[in-house]
């Protein structure tokens, strides 16, 4: 059924967020991959009113990273510890985007997605096309205006797309941010919308 704009606002207005997390890999459904150690905790985080179907994040999360960490996510928790995992956003804060595959090229049709090659991506929200993996981070190759192919390695061979994606996963663009030594991460843009 498609939902209002006024439907999706009281959809997100319900949802109880009351921490967020950094998570090292894909978080699934349970929250899965969080960091741990080297002082590292979730951290209260608050959302104004949503608004036009999203709910943006009123205030800044500071957050502290042990060494050796890579964080891909952000998560969204009911509570400081234990609680309810009620989802989460790559790190990044970029647009999701729909597309299409070209089971026959090996192509993802995206009109004007503005990804160029080396760039990081994921899949969310449903099943990736054939051959792809929800969650796993690939590089774009072979990028142009409305077609990108997907690698599992910077500038490696494309892969070979098997069968078409669930219509309600999405591709977004990942920012990975790896700490060498302990460090501080402050999240001040995340956002809540609904993907379907």
């Amino acid at each position: 059924m498609p939902i209002s704009t006024a439907g999706r606002n009281a959809a997100l207005g319900g949802l109880a967020v009351t921490h967020a997390s950094l998570h090292s890999g894909h978080p699934g459904d349970n929250g899965a991959n969080e960091i741990s150690g080297g002082g590292y905790a979730r951290v209260a985080v608050t959302f104004a009113a949503a608004s036009g179907g999203v709910r943006a994040q009123a205030g800044s999360a500071e957050f502290t990273v042990p060494a050796g960490a890579t964080v891909q996510h952000v998560g969204f928790w009911t509570a400081l510890t234990g609680g309810t995992f009620l989802g989460f956003q790559p790190l990044g804060n970029q647009p999701a985007r729909e597309f299409v595959a070209d089971l026959a090229g090996d192509l993802i049709r995206s009109p004007a997605h503005g990804l160029t090659n080396g760039q990081q991506i994921v899949f969310v929200g449903g099943t990736p096309p054939g051959g792809l993996v929800a969650g796993t981070v690939y590089f774009v190759v072979g990028a142009a205006t409305d077609t990108l192919q997907v690698a599992a390695t910077s500038g490696g061979a494309a892969i070979d797309l098997t069968a078409q994606a669930a219509s309600d996963c999405q591709l977004v663009r990942i920012i990975p941010e790896s700490f060498g030594s302990a460090g501080g991460m402050t999240i001040s843009s995340a956002s809540l919308a609904l993907n379907f």
